[in-house]
């Protein structure tokens, strides 16, 4: 199958034009006219799986590999050793980032994980109305998201509504009209943001919030006449307890 056709089709499902400016969603690796052996889907590529993948595999994945201003390739380096890697076994990569965020990641797992009613949504942001309590709504996500820690910001006894970003959302502050907001990656001056505006938060991971994309994705792929595996993308980050 023809790299163009399989873009394309992941085009129609999350179209590449919705994502944000400063990302760099679509062709990462490749060529348009190269023929595709097999798909690979995941959060994130490393060097053990284009190393175990055949030659002319697809990886698509969330994260874009080429991310930043690239301006050199240092083949000792991240990103530049897996390209070269990537590249030497025709290897090709395509990014659904900020786009798939929009029309399917955020949406899943505030529903279909977390179980939330979605009562409003704009482009990254779902928001969910009802009553909960602080220690209840704290374990419900820990056991949801299998997170052996969770790191809050404020607290309140009565939650009645609740917003959700997954990856890292911390930015969007000012857009949220919910008592407590999930989302990843919370730095010290977001925290002490949301203390003085008396929002509650609740930092659930990078990783953890966006762990599903690739389950997400195999299935508006199953109608493609090519295979499309499910690769378990490795957390960079663990917790250790001395």
């Amino acid at each position: 199958m023809k790299l163009q056709e399989i873009y394309i089709h992941l085009d129609k499902i999350s179209p590449f034009e919705l994502q944000k400016k400063w990302d760099n969603s679509g062709l990462i690796v490749g060529d348009l006219n190269r023929e595709i052996s097999q798909i690979v889907l995941s959060l994130d590529v490393d060097a053990d799986m284009i190393e175990k993948a055949e030659e002319g595999t697809l990886f698509v994945v969330h994260h874009p590999l080429i991310f930043d201003k690239l301006t050199q390739l240092d083949f000792a380096k991240y990103p530049s050793n897996l390209l070269e890697k990537m590249i030497l076994k025709n290897q090709s990569c395509i990014a659904l980032h900020t786009n798939f965020d929009q029309t399917h990641l955020n949406k899943y797992v505030f529903e279909n994980i977390l179980g939330f009613p979605m009562a409003s949504q704009n482009d990254f942001l779902c928001t969910a109305e009802g009553e909960w309590e602080y220690k209840a709504l704290l374990k419900h996500i820990k056991e949801k998201l299998n997170l052996p820690t969770l790191k809050v910001v404020g607290k309140k006894e009565k939650i009645t509504s609740i917003a959700l970003c997954t990856g890292s959302g911390a930015s969007l502050i000012d857009e949220v009209e919910a008592d407590c907001f999930l989302t990843g990656d919370i730095k010290y001056h977001d925290a002490m943001k949301a203390i003085s505006e008396d929002l509650m938060m609740v930092d659930i991971g990078h990783y953890e919030s966006e762990q599903f994309f690739a389950e997400i994705l195999a299935d508006e792929l199953k109608v493609l006449p090519i295979l499309a595996i499910i690769a378990n993308s490795k957390n960079p980050f663990h917790v250790e307890i001395i």
